[in-house]
């Protein structure tokens, strides 16, 4: 599946639109229950033999791969920490909650990318392009630190995640974990992505990362979804590397 063609999300011409709108009266902020895909009835359609392996064999790799690769890279998950201690004030890792399988809200873990402002994790900003596209990043944000911008590019700022893929929120491979205020906008169609664990890499990431609009971006993940298989995460990581190691479509 090919990924449509769109301009940069750092495209000429790009707007600050500010927070979304209010939540309804009467919400938690993590309360996304009303959106479940049991609810909706989404997962009537969904074929058991792919579920089964999510929850058995795809989540024992997870678990085995996740330790592996936080016992090699824990040297450089150490100097990233101190390096962003020392690139501007503020904690080494940045918190946010996110939705994860289910449509049951997680917290994710990042390196800090961003200059530090109490209650920020709790702030969803939007752009608009010239065109009218609504995305959420643009390369030239002036919100992200110089050693931020490096590790954005690299990937690197998402590795805390491995954390969260051996607590069992996320998996390695799977959609991108959305933002609850971005999922309580969701049309009904949107909430079949929560039929399986968010993933650390996806479709997504390794065909347009951060350069297509939000209702595109799910669209990629639906596909993973319905698609699910060995073969298919066994592709995804090893085009991960490619993408990760030629930074395509990061900022």
């Amino acid at each position: 599946m090919a990924a449509a063609s769109a301009p940069a999300g750092g495209a000429p011409g790009t707007r600050f639109l500010g927070a979304p709108p209010a939540r309804p009266a009467g919400r938690a902020p993590d309360d996304v229950a009303w959106a479940s895909i049991v609810s909706l009835g989404l997962a009537s359609g969904a074929d058991p033999a792919r579920l089964r392996y999510a929850d058995g064999l795809k989540r024992a790799t997870d678990l085995l791969l996740a330790a592996v690769l936080l016992l090699l890279l824990a040297p450089l998950l150490l100097a990233v920490m101190v390096a962003v201690r020392l690139d501007s004030p503020g904690p080494a890792v940045f918190r946010q909650r996110r939705v994860g399988r289910g449509g049951h809200p997680f917290t994710v873990l990042k390196f800090r990318t961003m200059n530090h402002r109490p209650g920020g994790d709790r702030d969803l900003h939007r752009f608009a392009t010239a065109d009218g596209r609504l995305v959420h990043k643009i390369a030239d944000d002036p919100r992200i630190t110089s050693l931020g911008r490096l590790l954005r590019r690299s990937s690197i700022d998402e590795l805390p995640q491995l954390i969260n893929v051996l607590r069992g929120d996320m998996s390695l491979v799977g959609p991108r974990p959305e933002l609850p205020e971005i999922v309580a906008g969701y049309a009904p169609w949107q909430h079949r992505r929560h039929l399986v664990r968010p993933g650390l890499t996806g479709w997504w990431q390794v065909h347009a990362r951060s350069e297509l609009q939000m209702h595109e971006n799910t669209e990629l993940d639906l596909y993973y979804v319905d698609h699910l298989s060995p073969r298919l995460d066994l592709q995804i990581l090893l085009e991960t590397v490619h993408v990760v190691f030629f930074g395509y479509g990061a900022f």
